[in-house]
């Protein structure tokens, strides 16, 4: 693939992070920059500024929706997790000590 000379129109492919996209979206959000001004100072095209504005729109909305004031987000609680550990730990131990149990003693009949 060649690449594009400043006469053929198109620019090269240029990936922005997602800091970079954010910066972007609050600057066309507070009125500091239009799409065209905002698309040139980032070097790429009017049409990915448009994208990630839709895109960070939906995502906006997506996120507010599934909030709900007073409710624990869905991060683990680190007690449980601690909890947890504690109980696969354990279980782990008695499974040993019944085999360690087996051993010592052998099978015993079934009279």
């Amino acid at each position: 693939m060649t690449e594009q000379g400043p006469s053929s129109g198109r620019r090269r492919k240029r990936f922005l992070s997602p800091s970079q996209k954010y910066e972007i979206w609050i600057g066309l959000l507070r009125g500091e920059s239009t799409i065209s001004e905002a698309a040139d100072r980032a070097g790429v095209d009017r049409s990915t500024v448009m994208k990630l504005r839709t895109v960070a729109k939906q995502g906006a909305l997506e996120a507010l929706a599934a909030s709900r004031p007073g409710v624990k987000a869905g991060g683990v609680d680190p007690e449980l997790a601690e909890a947890r550990a504690e109980i696969a730990r354990l279980s782990e131990a008695l499974k040993e000590m019944g085999v360690r149990l087996m051993l010592a003693e052998g099978k015993g009949r079934w009279d």
